[in-house]
């Protein structure tokens, strides 16, 4: 990115620079404000094919995904790479035409792309067939070389959760409960709410003590404070 703003005059890259990191600060955290930055970026600099890729990837943070995907295929014409491909056609699915991102699926374009790609490319695709409501279709779709892999990568924690809610959707409760307990054992940062679907298959509440302690002291309650029951 650096690279690309190098084309630019020395100040107009600083601030169009300056607006890029607040997108990348924001875009989880207030997405619109995000929004509100890549679009004072675009205005700079939509000449930049960084600038257009972050553009595309706030709106579709937003929501906003006939642009996004209009951003992400300027980037693509830009660049020339196809690592856009599953965001694009998952912009397809958003804008409620799952058969284009299954179409997507099966272009050229696909065996471009690295690993993480394919991988991504296989959750869109299965996505696009729950929304056409062919979860048997869904289910087969997410089982791979990938899925069955002992190995853990940066993508095994969502693949084996996509896995497990689409196994629960079509009512296979056991195999869902396995593979959401596997997507766990494979999401060490939490970019899942594995543990959460597992407890609430068990039927598992849990209570805020923050909130116990609170309602203990408007009641003028002693005694135990701060615990929950015990299963």
């Amino acid at each position: 990115m650096r690279q690309e703003l190098m084309s630019l005059p020395k100040t107009l890259a600083e601030d169009v620079s300056r607006n890029l990191v607040m997108v990348a600060r924001l875009i989880d955290e207030d997405p619109e404000q995000a929004y509100a930055y890549s679009r004072i970026a675009l205005r700079l600099a939509s000449r930049v094919a960084a600038v257009r890729e972050a553009a595309g990837f706030a709106a579709y943070a937003t929501q906003k995904y006939s642009e996004a995907l209009a951003e992400f295929r300027a980037a693509k014409r830009m660049t020339g790479s196809v690592e856009l491909w599953p965001v694009m056609a998952d912009c397809e699915r958003g804008l409620g035409r799952p058969e284009r991102a299954l179409a997507m699926a099966g272009e050229p374009e696909v065996q471009k792309l690295d690993k993480a790609g394919q991988v991504e490319m296989r959750l869109v695709a299965a996505g696009a067939r729950r929304d056409m409501g062919q979860l048997d279709a869904a289910i087969v779709t997410l089982q791979s070389s990938e899925l069955a892999s002992n190995a853990v990568h940066p993508w095994t924690a969502r693949l084996r959760y996509a896995y497990a809610d689409a196994l629960l959707a079509a009512g296979r409760e056991d195999e869902a409960r396995e593979w959401f307990g596997k997507a766990l054992e494979a999401d060490k940062d939490g970019s899942t709410d594995a543990s959460d679907r597992l407890a609430e298959m068990d039927g598992v509440e849990f209570v805020d003590a923050l909130d116990e302690d609170e309602d203990g002291d408007e009641n003028g309650e002693d005694g135990d404070k701060g615990r929950t029951s015990e299963a």
